[in-house]
């Protein structure tokens, strides 16, 4: 077990911090208040190799599993909704990556980031106004008519919506199934019967456009069924002739980047720690003494460098189990995002109150890093979901292990019987 960074991730590290204090805290508070999207940020972002197909590429060479979280964190150190401006195509990136065939992963990823100067953007469409984190309630449709699947129904809170060149769409094919019975579908830019529906003004990630993404009689090519034809089908059938097993494609992939949210929820916290420490190094209390030698001080300060440290080691295994193929068969990827986001919004809140009225203000930067906390206890399944996944998969781990134990018992206690009638037997066998 190793704790340190490599010499890579060190430097890389360092990349993006350079990145995040240089290009983009001096617009942060620009984009915020004009609530814009930060086009020339994310240009800057892939000359400095922060963004688009190159860098996804070596995020995924990192055997650790750390390159992307670092990223993510440091990014969003400099500003959450720059960050997820510039970083949220790779979710709709990984749901094709997730479901497609490597002919689509080959057409369609590449086109979520664009080529050279270009910047493209990708969108990735599961909430519903009724159904948020309730992904088996979806009532978005997909009928098949020929060659073409036609999608109805609409789609809220979607980070790019409506302004993605790729959209990915989770639609239901059969309601009867729940979510097994969903399928996710590949809209590119321009298709008749896809448009922006509205544009929502946020309290945070104001630098994020979020928009609701409406289809009607929305008709795509066949082939844009991600997986194919014959993998659906054999999905419905093992749902309908009662197969039990399987997942849906967006909880499969949401269980995959609940470490990117976690890092990314961990950068606001990072940032309002260093901010308030740099702050109270300037401030003193009664009598005119330092304020870091309050003892008040002290003890909240170190309450908070601790719950950053421990939700972000747990960041770091979710990140180093999915690289490394490991199942999160007890919800380490929904625990790293649950304690990142608690984290956050308990460390913003906390370091508040500490400064003091000051902190009220929208001079004072920790107001920002406030209402930008908040959605991280939000999307990608809200807090209370986390805890729902990570309780049922650690029920299901229980049982399981419970199961291969009564399983050991019985195989020893037929070994004990099988050895006691053979020494019977001997004896006989001996005489004869």
């Amino acid at each position: 077990m190793d704790f340190a960074l490599t010499d890579q991730q060190r430097e890389h590290k360092d990349h993006v911090r350079k990145f995040a204090r240089e290009v983009i805290r001096p617009v942060a508070r620009k984009h915020d208040e004009e609530e814009s999207t930060p086009w020339e940020v994310m240009k800057e972002a892939r000359k400095w190799g922060l963004q688009g197909l190159e860098h996804l590429q070596l995020m995924g060479a990192d055997p650790g599993g750390q390159l992307g979280v670092i990223t993510a964190e440091e990014l969003h150190w400099g500003c959450a909704g720059i960050a997820l401006a510039t970083q949220g195509s790779g979710l709709a990136a990984a749901g094709i990556a997730a479901s497609g065939t490597p002919e689509q992963i080959a057409e369609w990823v590449p086109r979520c980031f664009g080529a050279g100067d270009e910047i493209q953007l990708g969108a990735y469409a599961v909430t519903e106004p009724q159904a948020g984190s309730d992904v088996k309630s979806l009532k978005s449709s997909a009928e098949l008519d020929g060659d073409e699947w036609v999608l109805n129904g609409t789609k809220v809170f979607i980070t790019n919506g409506g302004i993605a060149d790729v959209h990915v769409v989770v639609a239901t094919v059969d309601p009867e199934l729940g979510h097994r019975g969903q399928a996710s579908f590949v809209v590119a830019k321009g298709t008749p019967g896809l448009r922006q529906g509205k544009k929502e003004s946020k309290i945070g990630i104001r630098a994020s456009h979020t928009a609701e993404v409406i289809l009607e009689d929305c008709r795509i090519p066949v082939e844009n069924l991600l997986g194919g034809m014959d993998k659906l089908n054999r999905k419905l059938e093992r749902a309908r002739s009662g197969q039990t097993g399987g997942s849906s494609n967006a909880l499969a992939t949401f269980e995959m980047t609940r470490p990117i949210v976690g890092a990314s929820a961990l950068g606001i916290a990072q940032a309002a720690y260093e901010w308030t420490l740099e702050y109270l190094s300037d401030q003193t209390v009664d009598g005119g003494r330092p304020a870091l030698e309050e003892q008040r001080i002290q003890q909240v300060l170190a309450d908070v460098a601790t719950e950053i440290d421990a939700a972000r080691l747990l960041v770091q295994r979710a990140s180093w189990m999915g690289r490394n193929g490991i199942p999160m068969t007890g919800g380490q990827g929904s625990m790293s995002k649950l304690k990142a986001g608690d984290v956050t919004m308990w460390a913003t809140t906390t370091l508040m109150d500490l400064v003091g009225p000051y902190a009220e203000t929208t001079d004072c930067p920790l107001e920002k890093w406030f209402r930008d906390a908040k959605i991280y206890q939000l999307f990608e399944g809200t807090a209370q979901v986390q805890r729902l996944v990570i309780s049922r998969m650690q029920a299901r781990t229980y049982q399981e292990r419970l199961a291969q134990a009564a399983e050991v018992a019985q195989a020893a206690t037929n070994g004990t019987a099988q050895n006691g009638a053979k020494a019977e037997e001997e004896p006989a066998g001996a005489a004869a």
